[in-house]
């Protein structure tokens, strides 16, 4: 009997998504936020367009884009909103759904999360 190897894919997972592909997670994910209730009420009168282009640059960049000027300005962006410990870990797990969804590894999952978070070595 032949064992199956795994083959794995050299490239990162900024490479296998592309630039548009991670806008779509971006666009994904802030629609997932805001239709969450007690969520939503944060993003009112928020500029959403610039928050996504900041939230798309910190991703790619975590994403492994070698060429972002990784939008570290953005780390952080959800805290600055006021959202209690819960809410802010509800923003991260929507987050990580997404990512889950297009069955990127969870290396890349919690990396992605701690960038988001702002924390330091995401």
């Amino acid at each position: 009997m032949r064992t199956t190897e795994l083959v794995t894919c050299p490239r990162n997972a900024f490479d296998w998504l592309g630039p548009a592909g991670v806008r779509a997670v971006v666009v994904r994910w802030l629609r997932l936020v805001a239709a969450d209730a007690e969520l939503a009420p944060y993003l009112i009168g928020l500029d959403r367009p610039r928050l996504a282009c900041r939230l798309t640059a910190l991703l790619a960049v975590t994403l492994g884009d070698a060429g972002g000027d990784g939008g570290r300005a953005a780390g952080g962006a959800w805290r600055r909103l006021g959202l209690t410990d819960e809410q802010h870990w509800r923003v991260l797990d929507y987050l990580a759904a997404v990512l889950c969804g297009l069955g990127l590894p969870v290396d890349t999952i919690v990396a992605a999360q701690r960038a988001v978070a702002g924390e330091a070595g995401a």
